[in-house]
Parts: C-alpha cells; sequence; structure tokens
C-alpha cells in the first residue's frame, strides 16, 4: 500500500480520505480538531497524526482540503506544517479553494524542495465528496499531474490538469462566477413565480425539460421553494471564494459586475442570520425584501 497523507477532515475531507483507504492506499490524517480525526481511524483505520508533519513523514503523496489561504500556509509551510517532513520527489496536492497567489507561492516553494506541488480545487458539494463524483481541476507542472491522477480519480468523476500551477484555482474561480449566476437567477425566478400566484414546482417541472435546466435547478429549486437552506456549501465560504475571483479580476483586467453584485447579495444573507445556510439562500433576501414591502 503506497503511503499518503490528508490533512483536513471537514465536509469534503473527511470523505474524500475515506475514498483513498477504501482504495488501498496506507493514509495517515491530520485534523486540527482531534476528535475528527480519531473518528475518522475509527470509520476507516489508518492513523491520526498530532502534527501535520508526521501525518507527512515517509508519505509519497500529501493531500489537503482547508478553509482558507492561511490555513494552508499552516499546514504546509508551518513550523509543524507537512513541508518540513515531505521528502524530495513527494507530491502536495492541494484541494483547499484558495487563491492563484498561494497556489504560485506553493510551487514555488515545493520546488525549492524538490516536492512536487498541484492545486486541485473540487466541485461537486458535499454529496460529491461522499459518493466520489468530484470534478477536480489541477494546476501544476504535467509530470507530477502524471504520477497523482490515479489517485485523485479515486474520489472523482473527472480530474482535468488545466495549466500550470495557479490554473486549477483559476478554474474554479470561473465555476463559482458561474455558480453564483445560475443561483440568482434561478432564486429571481422560484420567487417571481410565488409572487405571481403560480405553483413553483409546477413552474420548474416544466421548465426544467428546456434551456433553463440547470444542475441548481433540479437539486435546489424544492428546498428553495421551502425556504430549507441546510444543503451544501455555505454562504460564508462562497463569500471567501467570491472575494478571492474579485481580487483576481482586479489583478487580470476582468470585468465581473454581477459577480460582485451577487457577492454583496450573499453579504445581505449574511446580515439575515444566514452565514452558514446554503448558496440557494439567495431566495430568503428577496422573500425579505418582499415583507418589508
Amino acid at each position: 500500500m503506497e503511503k499518503v497523507a490528508f490533512l483536513g477532515l471537514g465536509v469534503m475531507g473527511y470523505p474524500m480520505a475515506g475514498h483513498l483507504r477504501a482504495a488501498g492506499y496506507d493514509v495517515s490524517v491530520f485534523n486540527r480538531t482531534k476528535a475528527r480525526a480519531d473518528a475518522w481511524v475509527a470509520q476507516h483505520g489508518g492513523a491520526a497524526a498530532a502534527t501535520p508533519a508526521e501525518a507527512a513523514e515517509g508519505c509519497a503523496m500529501v493531500f489537503s482540503c482547508v478553509g482558507n489561504d492561511d490555513d494552508v500556509r499552516q499546514v504546509i509551510l508551518g513550523q509543524d506544517g507537512a513541508f518540513t517532513a515531505m521528502a524530495a520527489g513527494s507530491i502536495l496536492i492541494d484541494h483547499t479553494t484558495a487563491s492563484a497567489v498561494l497556489a504560485r507561492e506553493l510551487d514555488a516553494a515545493g520546488k525549492e524542495r524538490g516536492i512536487g506541488v498541484l492545486d486541485a480545487p473540487v466541485s461537486g458539494g458535499q454529496a460529491g465528496a461522499e459518493n466520489g463524483k468530484l470534478t477536480v481541476m489541477v494546476g501544476g507542472d504535467p509530470a507530477v499531474f502524471d504520477r497523482a491522477e490515479a489517485a485523485m480519480n479515486v474520489f472523482a468523476k473527472a480530474v482535468r490538469l488545466m495549466g500550470p500551477a495557479g490554473h486549477g484555482q483559476l478554474t474554479k474561480m470561473v465555476n463559482q462566477i458561474c455558480i453564483a449566476g445560475v443561483v440568482q437567477g434561478l432564486s429571481e425566478g422560484i420567487h417571481f413565480a410565488k409572487q405571481a400566484g403560480l405553483d413553483p414546482r409546477a413552474v420548474v417541472d416544466v421548465i426544467r425539460h428546456g434551456a433553463a435546466q440547470s444542475w441548481q435547478m433540479e437539486n435546489r429549486y424544492e428546498t428553495m421553494t421551502d425556504g430549507r437552506f441546510e444543503h451544501g456549501f455555505a454562504v460564508n465560504w462562497m463569500r471567501k471564494d467570491l472575494g478571492m475571483t474579485l481580487d483576481e479580476s482586479r489583478r487580470n483586467g476582468a470585468h465581473l459586475p454581477l459577480t460582485a453584485l451577487i457577492d454583496q447579495f450573499y453579504g445581505e444573507v449574511q446580515g439575515l442570520g444566514g452565514g452558514r445556510w446554503d448558496t440557494s439562500s439567495l431566495i430568503a433576501r428577496l422573500e425579505a425584501m418582499t415583507r418589508r414591502d
């Protein structure tokens, strides 16, 4: 069994690490909340480590999936970070949705140590992670990608190298731009249907077979209609992603007026107490506005 480490056992990392273990990898895990790592080991076997460095010791590949740029720097570049223990020739695969700036920083730090680095954010949400159906968009060196692709395929339905360091994160930004626009449009459509006296479920059942169809429509229209927002990716995390995307757009000159506006809308959802609601909660803002009117 090839020895690997997984750093970060949140709603995504926990099942992703589990798929690696089920595929026959010898997995060592680290999580800042130790009880979470202990629970993973109790369920899957493997070993829990006290530090990222301890988890990474002797591993051919180290996977990470944590919260933001600062979290990645801590677990990879920190005093007890993975890079302090990883050997030349090993590979870091960072699945965190982070900035392209950080991806390039990690790539440069890895090259100094002879460590291959891939920025490899994922899409598909908690359900995709649990079912092994994630989409992985990767930036890095093709030779490093070739060595790591099979391991990523364990928890993915699609894995693609998008270009050099940072291009995985840039592709994930495109993903978030598109999702934000679709969710806002769906929110407005369902809200309009309610205000017009239509049955939103009947409306969607008709239009889902035409050009308006989307993943969000198929998977979220019922919970949006009912005002239930406990599914999937949280508003707080979406605002983090959109913030990085808008920062990057200022660097590359892209014009993202709709994305900037929807980011503000998500800020209003946070103001309603919905920071931990899923991203489909944009409709709650519209309904709150109607109640005020």
